[in-house]
């Protein structure tokens, strides 16, 4: 959630919203209502002192007066009620506003939509197509089973299978193990939680229409395993000296891709069900840009050793999830359609999440509120598909990348003998 006092004292935050797309005249509303509940908070408190007042004037009254004592006592009581009862309407409607505005972004970003990126580098050289594409590849390995998916579950579902995945374990062993070297801890947490937690987590409202609900139980499929780990320390009250404290969550994610029809239909590029490692990093407030950058390097370093070809990007701000100051996109090069494609990223929440969960520092001025960021280690289906464009040989061979072999006990899989 936003800092409201930011938001009426300093004229850069607001824009930082509005640079997000959010209507000036919503935050003109907010800030009315912000205004009608901070004094209906400060009549609330007079009144209460006064009914306080009130109360120990009937106890030194004389037997004359406290029948006038008691009925300004009642006066006041009835006021009181009547001023909570609105406060408590304002205050209602204030949250309801309040919950649905981004995360400002941060000055670096670039104003503008998704196509107004700011390339911040180029890693490796592009490479020629190959002669399959990877949805192509998949079915002639045997790796990837699109039709009895479909058959089965619907589209944008896929079997994997045989040596793919023994490739994505492998994958997920080489991530983990390097997380790990730097201080991570692992985790495989439920992919399953409560509604408030989606809301703390910075997830809802705004995109509730990408996760799967299950009404009866009020719990909700999550799209990343960043909810849950974000929930391991909601509420807490951390120790400075115990930051950052960082999970490598493994899981399998969930997304209704709402809003993609068309789009990437062939192979497992967009699929309903993958599996992703991520990172997640409570910091102290004081480091976190400084965080992002080691987020971002260990981004970098994974792809390095898988010898992909990307590219990272500062995202616009206008194509900034609602609780991202901040974002940077790994692209890595598809050869078949000749351009790069997103595969991890990673993002500064700074205070947004931890003001909904109230996870705080402790600190000698106060208990400042922690600061969060998060980011994609692998992506496990979407790096297979990069690599089975990028290690495809012409004899229709895969050449395993070297720091993966020895998860999976695989040099290079010939193809199919029929």
């Amino acid at each position: 959630m936003i800092d409201l006092r930011k938001l009426r004292e300093d004229e850069n935050y607001r824009t930082g919203i509005t640079h997000k797309g959010v209507d000036p005249e919503i935050l003109d509303e907010l800030l009315e209502l912000d205004a009608a509940c901070r004094a209906l908070q400060g009549e609330v408190e007079q009144l209460r002192s006064e009914q306080n007042r009130a109360s120990k004037d009937i106890g030194r009254a004389s037997p004359e007066e406290r029948e006038g004592k008691i009925n300004i006592a009642a006066t006041i009581k009835s006021k009181l009620q009547e001023v909570e009862a609105e406060y408590g309407r304002a205050s209602e409607s204030l949250s309801e506003i309040a919950i649905t505005i981004p995360n400002p972004a941060d000055p670096r970003c670039p104003t503008g939509g998704e196509d107004d990126y700011e390339v911040i580098e180029i890693v490796g050289e592009k490479t020629e197509p190959p002669p399959m594409d990877h949805a192509e590849y998949g079915e002639y390995m045997g790796w990837i089973e699109i039709e009895k998916a479909a058959e089965n579950m619907g589209s944008r579902f896929a079997y994997l299978m045989g040596e793919a995945v023994l490739i994505e374990f492998a994958l997920v062993q080489f991530t983990l193990s390097k997380l790990v070297s730097h201080g991570f801890t692992p985790v495989v947490p439920p992919v399953l939680v409560r509604e408030q937690m989606m809301l703390d987590a910075g997830f809802f409202p705004t995109d509730r229409q990408q996760v799967y609900e299950l009404a009866e139980d009020d719990l909700f499929l999550t799209g990343t395993s960043e909810v849950a780990l974000a929930g391991l320390h909601r509420g807490d009250l951390l120790d400075a000296e115990d930051l950052p404290i960082r999970f490598g969550g493994f899981s399998s994610c969930f997304r209704r891709e709402a809003g993609t029809y068309g789009k990437d239909t062939s192979g497992i590029f967009r699929v309903h069900q993958f599996d992703k490692v991520e990172m997640f990093s409570f910091c102290d407030p004081l480091n976190s840009w400084d965080e992002l950058e080691n987020l971002r390097n260990l981004e970098q370093e994974i792809l390095n050793e898988l010898e992909l070809p990307y590219r990272v990007i500062l995202v616009a701000a206008g194509d900034l999830g609602a609780p991202a100051a901040l974002k940077y996109d790994c692209e890595v090069w598809l050869p078949s359609e000749g351009r790069y494609r997103e595969l991890t990223s990673c993002s500064n929440y700074l205070d947004y999440s931890a003001r909904r969960m109230m996870t705080r520092v402790r600190g000698d001025d106060g208990n400042p509120l922690i600061h969060t960021l998060n980011g994609t280690a692998c992506a496990i289906g979407r790096t297979l598909v990069f690599l089975m464009e990028h290690c495809q040989q012409h004899d229709g061979s895969f050449k395993v990348p070297k720091v993966l072999q020895p998860f999976c006990g695989l040099d290079v899989i010939p193809p199919p003998t029929t």
